[in-house]
């Protein structure tokens, strides 16, 4: 059974820094794409960042320059690395693997920026 499990999110103030963590057991991170996706009530979930199993990276538009996303893969673990925090990325962050809509979700983090 495949289980991701995100932390590291919280409550910071515009401008500030956040590292998100995804942990998985059941699904080996190396051979995957692997995703974090954001969402706000009412509104669709939006990929931020991707990772192939070769290690290239792909950053949303609107997170280009202030967010990175990396992994280790001995420790099975995908991070975003989000700094530079404005309030419009307030949201519930949500890990993906394989990436796509058919792979498996996390529970999510909650990210609160403050003005």
């Amino acid at each position: 059974q495949v289980q991701l499990v995100e932390s590291g999110g919280g409550l910071v103030q515009a401008g500030g820094s956040l590292r998100l963590s995804c942990t998985a057991s059941g699904i080996i991170f190396s051979i995957n794409a692997v995703g974090w996706y954001r969402q706000t009530p009412g509104k669709q979930r939006e990929l931020v960042a991707a990772t192939t199993k070769f290690g290239t990276t792909t950053h949303a538009d609107s997170v280009k320059g202030r967010f990175t996303i990396s992994r280790d893969n001995a420790k099975n673990t995908v991070f975003l690395q989000m700094n530079s925090l404005k309030p419009e990325d307030t949201a519930v962050y949500y890990c993906n693997a394989p990436l796509g809509a058919n792979g498996n979700w996390g529970q999510g983090t909650q990210v609160t920026v403050s003005s």
